[in-house]
């Protein structure tokens, strides 16, 4: 072989960086929700509220972006699969229900950060 990739071999590669930063991304947010209440009840009030401002930032972008990451549209390009994990490296019952799963636990977190921030 003389080391050059063929095209298919060069989107499977570029798929993977795509997916390893998409998950990278995911899992950060992912934490921001998951350390929010936490944050909130031990009255690290500046930590929970950069959290939720950074949570909300991203969810700005989905809604800008038609409720999709941008990073799904840019695998897209690498890809004919479709499946709901196709662009990033989670189960696919949880790619699917990402956003109503962390979803729910964003605004339970921002009910426990109101209910902290009340009775400071």
């Amino acid at each position: 072989m003389n080391g050059v990739m063929t095209p298919r071999a060069e989107n499977a590669r570029i798929l993977i960086g795509i997916k390893l930063a998409h998950t990278a991304v995911w899992a950060m947010f992912a934490g921001c929700i998951g350390v929010l209440p936490f944050a909130a009840l031990t009255r690290h009030f500046r930590l929970a509220g950069f959290l939720a401002l950074a949570v909300l930032a991203e969810c700005l972008v989905l809604v800008v972006n038609g409720r999709r990451c941008p990073l799904t549209d840019v695998a897209a390009r690498y890809t004919e699969g479709r499946r709901a994990n196709f662009d990033i490296y989670l189960p696919e019952w949880l790619a699917r229900s990402n956003k109503v799963i962390f979803g729910t636990l964003f605004v339970v977190g921002l009910i426990v950060f109101g209910m902290a921030w009340r009775m400071r």
